[in-house]
Formats: C-alpha cells, structure tokens, sequence
C-alpha cells in the first residue's frame, strides 16, 4: 500500500511542527509539504498533489474555509480535513460546505488523527462530536426536513448514512446511477446542506434515519 500523502496547512508554527513530529511518526501517512495560509495550501495542492489536507480555518490572507472551496473545485479527489480550536455552528457549516469532508478539534489524539485521515482518504466523513453538537437542528426544524423529503429520498439517504457508493445504492434499490444522483442532489437541497459529508451527519444525529 502507498503511503498516504498529507499536506499540513495551519498559519502556527508550532502546531505545524508538533502535526510534522506527528506525522513522521505514521508510517503509513507521508508528509508532503506545509503551508502557512489558503493560498500557499492552493498552490502546495498544484505542485505536490496530496491525498489529505489537514486545514486550519481562521488564518491570515486566504482562510481555510475558502481555500477549501477552491480546492474541492480543482481537485475534488482531495480530501479536506478541517483542523480547528473553533466549534461554532456557521464555521462548522462553512467548512462543510465549501467541501470537507471531516471537522475535528486540535485537541483531538494523535490516534483519532491518524484514523480520521485513513477514514478521509477512504471518502469516509469524520466530525468531532463537538461539531456534530454544533449541527443539531432543533425539533420543528428537523420534522420540516423529514417532512420535505420523499420515501425514496428517505431510502437514498439511509443508504449514503450506511457509506453506500452511488453505484451500490442503485443495484440495492435497482435504480439508475443517474437516478440515485438525481436522488441525492434533492436531498442536498432539502436539507440545505452542499455535501455528502454534511447530509449524513445531519440525518444520523437528527435521526432522519436509523
């Protein structure tokens, strides 16, 4: 197996340095390259190709939540993961939408990191339980969302809540792939979420599926 390529991007010195011992540490994580801000991230993801960004949010010039938006536009196999001291509810929401695919805290263990970025690279989304706290809609909102979605989008969605691929939703509810795009492109818009990543956590810790 090829190590996994990660790229370290946080404006502190000294976080980039203990996530470098960190990583030199793993060795199925490869560090590829460091960045102190949005733009030196962007330009890092031209050169160097990673598989997983660890992202910090609130840096000076171009912030995280905005280099990650450009980078799932160019390079959408990248892999974001949001590494911050902050929880609030619109950055967890940002992060997400503009492309993420994980959000944990900088207090998170070494082996939390470790498996967030294996899950990451996998396409699988990791949130730290502080940010999934942070997504928790309250009740009216929540039965207005299961109230906008159709039985079949219901079906969709609890198979994406399973890690289900496009194509294994389409052969379990023998259905088109084009279909289940169609499904799921819905179920992003009901939600008001723009990914995957967020949809899924909205539903399991709302209970929109079981």
């Amino acid at each position: 197996m090829k190590p996994i390529r990660v790229l370290i991007v946080d404006d502190h010195a000294m976080v980039r340095k203990g996530l470098v011992t960190f990583l030199k540490n793993q060795p199925e994580l490869e560090l590829i390259g460091e960045a102190c801000d949005g733009q030196e991230a962007i330009d890092a993801c031209e050169q160097n190709h990673p598989d997983v960004i660890l992202m910090d949010l609130v840096m000076p010039e171009l912030g995280g939540v905005a280099a990650t938006k450009t980078i799932h536009q160019r390079w959408p196999h990248v892999q974001v993961i949001a590494l911050t001291s902050f929880q609030e509810r619109e950055l967890v929401r940002d992060a997400l939408q503009a492309g993420a695919i994980g959000y944990l805290l900088k207090n998170v263990s070494g082996e939390e990191l470790a498996e967030a970025i294996r899950q990451a690279h996998s396409g699988r989304p990791i949130l730290a339980p502080e940010a999934v706290q942070a997504l928790i809609q309250t009740p009216s909102e929540i039965e207005s969302l299961a109230a906008s979605l159709t039985r079949r989008e219901h079906e969709v969605l609890a198979l994406l809540a399973k890690g289900m691929s496009n194509p294994e939703i389409a052969g379990q509810l023998f259905i088109s792939r084009a279909t289940v795009k169609a499904h799921i492109s819905n179920i992003l818009s009901k939600l008001g979420v723009a990914s995957r990543a967020e949809a899924i956590s909205l539903a399991i810790q709302n209970k929109l599926v079981r």
